[in-house]
């Protein structure tokens, strides 16, 4: 189930938030696995018997880990299977059939024979969620949870099982047991849940028009190329922000305290800060249970930095995508914060604040980076990114380009402004004038909203749904 679609939004959402409210607090968890579950099955009924399996998987493993504090060899031999059989769920799903295509691409007559295995939605993040309880556990960071229905509830819960952000156990296990819902957070996550739902449907959905048309059409224009290039860099950041904002509010409704996912990424002076402020959840992820295992930054030599910084790029890269772009794409963030590492440039830029220009090389890289993360294949990301510089351009200016320009120049410029804090900057100084004022704008701001709400319904009345892109993943 979308939770931009008809049936979510005024059947099943409406239903979770009411019984939720009637049932005693003692019942309420098993309301939501039963909700998560339902919601799960929607579509595809018979993908929830393998998130099943792996919350099965975690569950035995964790108790038998924390059983095994005495041994040591015992208690890392039982992580390093928990984790095999995780990644290897993944694997399966996810990338074998791009291993199997590309064996036999190398070896014709190797005997193979192609799989074509449906990827589960939300598998990646629903397995990282499984290994980060399982290794915590391991690591001494919490006890293993002995409710298997409560365990079941933290990896299959609905608001962010399927695009995120990532949470980890030791962040929720205490509002899992027991937590508070009041009128101000209901209220807070609502209006919340409104604004994600209007990222997604008014900037991002039209945005995507613009993208689509660009990344499609043949012969492209100059022009058209950065055009679409900059609306898609824009259309992923309110498409995936969008649905973070959903599932925080959703998680606020609810009495739960969920990480925020996004900061502002395009105001990044660096390639280094941009991943701090994008899927924050991700970053933090991999840095936790992959970089620092390795050694981090505080190892002997640069070469060993350089190893690190390298294998957790390429896997973020794959954990993206069974695809040679999302390959590439994360090898070059990894060699571009090697060298934004070894350089110092992060430090440098915090000394001197006139470092306006390399600001603009951080916004030009994730721009043509958002252009191999785009495209169907690294064929189509070298020709579109060719167009942009001009390389194997023939056309500059079309109409497409004029039209796009001229019917959503009041979308780009509405999109480029919310994706700065200067809306919030202006904001607080009002609202720290006068009391009168704070008031009006919340009254306001909450009718701008809803009145946006009701627009965005009015886009699913007639079919106009693109899904969430993070969904793929």
């Amino acid at each position: 189930m979308l939770f931009t679609s008809m049936e979510f939004l005024f059947c099943f959402f409406p239903a979770v938030i009411a019984v939720n409210f009637i049932l005693p607090e003692h019942w309420r968890n098993y309301w939501f696995l039963i909700a998560s579950l339902f919601f799960y099955t929607w579509r595809e009924p018979s993908f929830v018997w393998i998130m099943i399996s792996s919350i099965t998987i975690n569950y035995f493993f964790a108790i038998l880990i924390e059983r095994s504090n005495k041994n040591s060899h015992c208690k890392k031999l039982l992580l390093v299977l928990s984790i095999l059989l995780n990644i290897g769920i993944l694997f399966v799903y996810k990338y074998l059939n791009f291993v199997i295509y590309n064996l036999m691409a190398c070896w014709p007559n190797s005997g193979l024979v192609q799989t074509s295995f449906v990827l589960p939605i939300g598998i990646s993040f629903f397995t990282f969620q499984a290994l980060s309880y399982v290794i915590d556990v391991y690591r001494g960071g919490g006890p293993a949870q002995k409710n298997p229905f409560y365990l079941a509830l933290y990896i299959s819960f609905f608001p962010q099982l399927v695009a995120g952000p990532i949470v980890r156990y030791v962040t929720i296990v205490e509002e899992i047991k027991s937590r508070k819902t009041s009128w101000k957070l209901f209220s807070t996550g609502m209006m919340r849940f409104v604004v994600g739902f209007n990222k997604k449907m008014i900037l991002s959905n039209l945005l995507a028009e613009v993208v689509d048309c660009a990344f499609s059409i043949s012969p492209l224009s100059f022009g058209l190329a950065w055009l679409g290039s900059i609306c898609y860099t824009l259309q992923i950041f309110y498409d995936f922000s969008g649905y973070s904002d959903m599932a925080i509010g959703m998680d606020q409704i609810f009495g739960f305290h969920f990480l925020e996912n996004f900061d502002y990424p395009y105001i990044s002076k660096t390639i280094t800060e941009f991943w701090r402020r994008w899927h924050i959840s991700l970053g933090s992820w991999f840095r936790d249970y992959v970089y620092f295992p390795l050694g981090g930054s505080r190892v002997p030599s640069k070469i060993r930095l350089v190893f690190n910084l390298s294998i957790v790029w390429l896997t973020i890269g794959i954990w993206h995508g069974a695809s040679w772009h999302f390959i590439v794409w994360g090898l070059l963030y990894g060699v571009m914060i090697i060298i934004e590492k070894l350089l110092l440039i992060p430090q440098k830029v915090q000394e001197k604040k006139s470092w306006g220009f390399y600001q603009i090389i951080t916004l030009l890289a994730i721009n043509f980076g958002w252009v191999l993360f785009r495209a169907e294949s690294l064929a189509v990301a070298g020709n579109y990114l060719g167009t942009m510089l001009g390389i194997n351009c023939k056309i500059y200016f079309d109409n497409n380009f004029i039209f796009y320009l001229r019917d959503y120049a009041i979308i780009l410029a509405v999109s480029l402004l919310f994706a700065t804090p200067i809306m919030n900057v202006i904001e607080n100084k009002l609202l720290s004038q006068k009391a009168l004022y704070v008031k009006t704008h919340k009254n306001a701001l909450s009718f701008a909203h809803v009145f946006l709400f009701t627009v965005s319904v009015s886009f699913l009345a007639v079919n106009a749904h693109i899904p969430f892109i993070y969904f793929n993943f």
